[in-house]
């Protein structure tokens, strides 16, 4: 094994000039990553009226990507240790770009394992989250991480994006045209990435081998502490990004549609989006834990009023809104948690770890929601009811890990 300078050390001599033009491209680049990751849920209902799809094989097409994408997370964010995040945004933009033109082959043929194998693939446009974060942290001081991570972290309105525009586009100029649009939308950024980009002073390659950072990073107690909470927060985000349009179009099929059900969809992710900067900076300001708790008590008592399956209307959407903001909070949280806590070269692969327990997070739930729902009542209360239970149980946990302050008190923990 080679030793390597520690990845993301700051020294009085660094000049950290920029950090933010930096970090908002890489948002850019993460927002189209985002958009394409989530290509294949917002046309969910197209795919199951023209392929003949039942609630399991919905529930696994809409799983897949966020699978693939959250374990790939792992690999991605232990190679930005030693690539570099300029490298690895344009690979993983570069390598989007056919897993987006197989999903339109699969679409265009009707063919359910093909648009599997396609999700599959997909899934490496999630990964481009575990780039972002270690990029991102170089840029700033440990005291102004949760700003720079909920800066980076908003280029979760790729899914709102995704939401909104995929069907609206379907039905303007069509399914291919849209899949070759987002493609070559990819491409672009790609090539923004190479170009505009540029890795932080701060930042020193770590050429450890995988496998043995890997390890490292598991070791650490914060790896798992903030791995669960993050499986929540993000999870849940994940989750329902993916299996909104589907809830709303079966729990209130006269009332949504599938370009109403994107709509709604679209205000849920820019709900979190908006929120997550503001966890962070919140963070950095009176330290993670009590942000988190309030994250997670807002996310448990709105999932139970969601489980209730109020009339469709403004309390609903509020709802969901609302459910949203309290994960986006908690997002920001937890990455503000990660930076002071994490010994430096071995940000990217905590990261990369903790952004897969959140992608993880994400793929259980529409499983568990296609196996619980209960046709006779048109209701998915009990995996409802599971998120309530599993979030309490996070907040009882939250409780009891160590803060790392904020600069309220110093940032003394």
């Amino acid at each position: 094994m080679t030793s390597a300078a520690p990845a993301t050390t700051a020294t009085a001599q660094d000049d950290l000039r920029g950090g933010i033009v930096q970090v908002v491209l890489a948002t850019l680049a993460s927002t189209v990553g985002f958009w394409a990751w989530m290509a294949i849920s917002p046309l969910q209902k197209l795919y199951a009226t023209q392929i003949g799809l039942d609630e399991g094989q919905i529930s696994l097409m809409l799983a897949t990507p966020v699978l693939v994408g959250a374990l790939g997370r792992i690999v991605v964010g232990a190679m930005t240790d030693r690539f570099g995040g300029r490298k690895m945004f344009t690979f993983v933009l570069v390598t989007s770009v056919p897993a987006v033109l197989l999903v339109a082959l699969a679409g265009q043929i009707g063919s359910f394992p093909l648009l599997l194998v396609a999700g599959f693939y997909l899934g490496v446009a999630g990964t481009i989250f575990a780039v972002g974060i270690p990029f991102s942290s170089a840029w700033y001081p440990p005291s102004r991480r949760g700003f720079a991570n909920g800066v980076f972290g908003m280029g979760m309105i790729g899914t709102a994006i995704s939401a909104f525009f995929t069907p609206r586009l379907v039905e303007a100029i069509g399914y291919l045209p849209t899949h070759l649009l987002i493609a070559g939308v990819l491409t672009a950024f790609a090539a923004m990435s190479w170009l505009l980009l540029r890795d932080s002073p701060a930042w020193r390659p770590n050429t450890d081998r995988f496998v043995p950072k890997v390890v490292g990073a598991l070791k650490l107690a914060v790896t798992w502490e903030m791995a669960f909470l993050y499986g929540i927060v993000f999870g849940g985000f994940v989750a329902f990004s993916t299996f909104l349009p589907k809830y709303l179009t079966t729990i209130y099929p006269d009332d949504v549609d599938v370009v109403g059900a994107g709509t709604r969809t679209a205000l849920f992710a820019a709900a979190a989006v908006v929120a997550r900067p503001i966890g962070g900076v919140l963070a950095d300001r009176f330290g993670p834990k009590v942000i988190a708790l309030i994250s997670l008590g807002g996310i448990v008592s709105l999932a139970y009023i969601v489980g209730q399956q109020p009339p469709e209307g403004i309390v609903t959407g509020a709802t969901f809104i609302m459910m949203a903001a309290a994960m986006g909070l908690g997002m920001g949280a937890v990455f503000a948690w990660i930076g002071p806590s994490t010994p430096p070269e071995k940000v990217g692969s905590v990261s990369g770890i903790v952004a897969a327990a959140g992608g993880l997070g994400g793929y259980f739930p529409p499983l568990v929601m296609g196996a619980t729902y209960n046709a006779d009542t048109n209701s998915y209360s009990l995996g409802l009811w599971l998120l309530v239970f599993v979030g309490a149980f996070a907040l009882v946990v939250a409780g009891m890990l160590r803060d790392v302050g904020g600069r309220r008190n110093g940032g003394k923990a």
